[in-house]
């Protein structure tokens, strides 16, 4: 079995938490909400006992919490946990970014999200644009040609979002960064890897 046939979700379980962690990254579930598992079983058309398996995979990364009689909620990052998340994205961006050549699938990817960020800026819909900036964010690590990073990546993604999520001005958050990808592209559009990664480190 090759890398990219691992990656893929061989159990129910496992795809349901694949969706459970998208819908974080895209900001569908948010820090402190509380989780009704009759509710979510229903909508996601499956057992409670799958859905739990999903549930405990989430709370050992972090990204939910179970409290006995009380259920499963969204966690809410501490600032500790927010600093170590980007001194990780710093090492695996900056070094899929450092590899990378302009014709990777991936640069595609990144212009993409930076074209649906603009469009969701004109529209002011502030969670799509945090959402496009996740997807570019995504497809920087989809250049180093590593499914286990890209997986990897999946969960620091969602708790980075929950960081994102405990603030209440998305626009002042989100809005500037739409401009820095731009420019990052820009600098690999024309071969110039080195800025595009001296950028990216300055930006993380």
């Amino acid at each position: 079995m090759n890398d990219a046939a691992s990656a893929l979700p061989r159990t129910l379980g496992e795809s349901i938490t694949t969706e459970l962690r998208r819908m974080l990254v895209e900001g569908e579930l948010v820090p402190g909400q509380r989780l009704s598992e009759a509710a979510l079983a229903e909508s996601l058309d499956i057992s409670r006992n799958t859905l739990r398996e999903a549930f405990r995979v989430l709370t050992r990364e972090g990204l939910l919490t179970h409290e006995p009689n009380r259920g499963v909620t969204v966690a809410k990052p501490d600032m500790a946990s927010i600093i170590d998340i980007y001194r990780i994205r710093r090492f695996i961006e900056c070094g899929a970014i450092a590899q990378a050549y302009p014709q990777h699938p991936g640069v595609l990817h990144m212009r993409n999200a930076v074209e649906a960020g603009v469009q969701a800026r004109e529209a002011k819909d502030w969670v799509a644009v945090g959402t496009a900036n996740m997807m570019f964010h995504k497809a920087i690590v989809e250049l180093s040609d590593s499914p286990r990073l890209v997986a990897f990546y999946a969960q620091i993604s969602a708790e980075l979002r929950l960081a994102f999520g405990l603030l209440n001005n998305p626009e002042l958050l989100h809005s500037p960064y739409l401009d820095m990808n731009a420019a990052v592209l820009g600098r690999l559009d024309a071969g110039k890897t080195d800025e595009a990664t001296r950028m990216l480190e300055d930006y993380l």
